[in-house]
């Protein structure tokens, strides 16, 4: 899969966490960036190619589409026996990452003449002292919101102003005041995970805020949204980052240019997907179906997977769920509730193409983990969420659906049956025209931003312009 590079233009080195999102997002800026003839680096774990090999076909497909990309493997630095894949201990593949891979960097950066290093900022200074030795450019891409990395730099200030720590249960809904361009919208509850005493994802906060801090000594930020959705934190964020890129969503980016190229389609997926729910889809009325889906590496406990299923049979409304063959630990639950759950009431299988699910006609609402990639998803294609954050930067994504774009319902923190079943019923009829509208607004600032003269259109071609300048 090497390809030999001349020196005619940049050569960018594009380094994911390896986990769904993390190189979903930055395999599309890798595409964006080799349509505009830079050569390109793509870097995943040992782990993690293997699954875009395993489960991908069209990946010699892309490699043939751009004779400036190619990828390069790096070892996981974990032992095979207690690899934690890319689930809730991705924080060990991180650490390990972080403590290990600095010569393969290096080697890499001598070797293929690298003059840019875009770099996961989940990783913070891995990538500093290299950039500075070799005098390249290092740029940090941060996957999750902005919402969500601009609450990471406002931690200490929230520590000062004894907003922090959380004090318990009985203290999940006192407003946080002091965090500016967020005045008085969230609870503590809203916060991202790692804020909460006791969280189970072995993330410690202190870390998360080191390396969101870390980010300041890139010499540029990358960001996947777009000024309409994100412009309140983004002028907050640009106080601290002047060269910030706003490249989003960066999925609905790439999609709008290959219109205009012979690129071919790459899904970057992990699992295998299940192609005969489309024709399911096919069979079902106009904006009928709820599409249920918890992301890549969100556990469910054999309790919360029978609430939410009795929650949508209750709807009444046809739904496609993806449960993943990891997602729960019970041997049989999964089989259980296929054979319990009618076609003609809803489908369940364990894994799709979302953008091809939630751009299909029938869907008229999204229960989601409201991981970052998914939100954009479901906001460029129009459709309303309801929001059952996990970890991470789900707490605060969900809030800002609700009640920062309207564009959904939040149920972070419950699973009950009967919720599930009142807010799938009052997004899909209740309130379903009030949603869709608002939803459909914000489809359009999307689909605005990465057309040309649009707010992300016009901030990439500044990245490809620092890219180049820099490299010369």
């Amino acid at each position: 899969m090497e390809k030999s590079m001349d020196e005619s233009s940049p050569h960018v080195l594009i380094f994911p966490c390896p986990a769904q999102g993390h190189v979903n997002s930055m395999l599309k800026l890798a595409e964006l960036l080799a349509i505009q003839n830079l050569h390109i680096t793509f870097l995943n774990t040992q782990y993690i190619h293997n699954r875009l090999i395993q489960f991908n076909d069209d990946i010699q497909a892309l490699l043939e589409c751009y004779p400036k990309l190619q990828f390069k493997t790096i070892p996981d630095f974990l032992d095979e026996e207690n690899h934690p894949g890319f689930g809730v201990k991705i924080g060990d593949a991180i650490v390990s990452l972080s403590l290990y891979s600095k010569p393969f960097l290096r080697e890499i950066i001598v070797s293929e003449k690298i003059s840019c290093i875009v770099l996961d900022g989940i990783f913070g200074d891995l990538a500093t002292d290299l950039a500075h030795e070799f005098g390249i450019q290092l740029i940090h891409f941060r996957t999750i919101s902005p919402c969500c990395f601009w609450a990471y730099l406002c931690v200490p200030k929230l520590l000062e102003c004894n907003e922090l720590p959380i004090r318990g249960e009985e203290d999940m809904d006192r407003i946080i005041r002091n965090m500016p361009g967020m005045e008085n919208l969230l609870r503590c509850r809203d916060l991202p995970s790692f804020c909460r005493q006791n969280n189970e994802d072995h993330i410690l906060l202190d870390e998360v805020v080191l390396r969101t801090k870390q980010s300041l000594n890139a010499n540029a930020l990358i960001l996947n949204t777009f000024e309409d959705l994100d412009s309140p934190i983004l002028s907050q964020i640009r106080l601290h980052f002047p060269k910030l890129y706003t490249l989003g969503p960066l999925h609905h980016h790439l999609n709008t240019t290959k219109k205009t190229s012979s690129a071919s389609s790459f899904k970057s997926n992990f699992f295998k997907v299940d192609k005969e729910c489309m024709v399911w889809l096919d069979s079902q009325e106009l904006k009928s179906v709820i599409y249920v889906s918890f992301g890549s590496t969100t556990p469910m406990k054999k309790e919360e997977l029978i609430e939410i299923w009795h929650g949508l049979l209750n709807s009444k409304k046809q739904f496609l769920w993806v449960i993943r063959p990891n997602m729960v630990q019970e041997k049989g639950l999964l089989n259980e509730l296929k054979e319990g759950t009618n076609k003609e009431k809803g489908l369940i299988v364990e894994w799709v193409s979302q953008e091809e699910v939630l751009s299909h006609k029938a869907i008229g609402a999204f229960l989601t983990h409201s991981g970052w990639n998914s939100t954009l998803e479901s906001v460029v294609c129009g459709v309303p969420m309801i929001c059952w954050p996990y970890f991470a930067d789900q707490q605060i994504n969900s809030r800002f659906v609700s009640e920062v774009w309207k564009i959904g319902l939040d149920m972070k923190d419950v699973c009950d049956r009967k919720v599930v079943e009142n807010m799938v019923n009052d997004v899909m009829v209740n309130r379903k025209e009030e949603f869709l509208r608002s939803a459909k607004e914000m489809a359009e600032l999307a689909c605005k931003s990465v057309s040309p003269g649009g707010s992300s259109y016009n901030s990439f071609y500044e990245l490809i312009q620092f890219i180049r300048s820099t490299s010369r």
